[in-house]
């Protein structure tokens, strides 16, 4: 009776050691902000072609990207490469052509953005070096095969636009 009397007695007088974790959570926000300021229309100018430009009858699209944090962020905008739907195309090849640029800006030395731009594949990327907004305009063609004319149909096409941390 002893023993276990002892061994309750020397558990009781040692303390309890216990061990916990405690989360720490945060948000962070997108210091870079992407929207949609005009949907792209594309024209058709020839039977073999689509075209977003208004020469041929289209609309560009554009994109504003509104700058919180400079020097934070790359902007990289992909032209398309495909259409999301259209007519059966068959087996023709689509030829793909597009570019885009920084068009209006809240601060003219953003003009800079242009001028160090990479272009590479369908993507423009463009260092996001000052903050307050601009405009990206974005130029999309499409030509059918050779001297074929495109299905009549609906073809629409989607532009890609994202911020990348830095």
């Amino acid at each position: 009776m002893k023993k276990p009397l002892i061994l309750l007695t020397a558990l009781l007088a040692v303390p309890a050691v216990g061990i916990t974790s405690t989360p720490i959570t945060g948000m962070v926000a997108s210091k870079c902000v992407i929207t949609t300021d005009t949907d792209g229309v594309y024209g058709n100018p020839t039977a073999t072609k689509l075209s977003t430009l208004a020469a041929d009858g289209g609309v560009l699209p554009i994109i504003r990207y509104d700058i919180i944090t400079a020097n934070a962020y790359k902007a990289k905008i992909h032209t398309p490469i495909s259409f999301t739907s259209s007519p059966s195309l068959g087996s023709e090849t689509v030829n793909w052509s597009g570019s885009t640029v920084a068009n209006q800006m809240s601060d003219s030395n953003m003009s800079a953005f242009n001028t160090n731009k990479v272009v590479y594949n369908n993507t423009s990327e463009f260092d996001l070096t000052l903050a307050g907004s601009v405009w990206f305009d974005v130029t999309s063609a499409a030509t059918y095969g050779y001297n074929k004319a495109f299905p009549a149909g609906t073809y629409q096409a989607v532009v890609t636009a994202e911020c990348v941390a830095q």
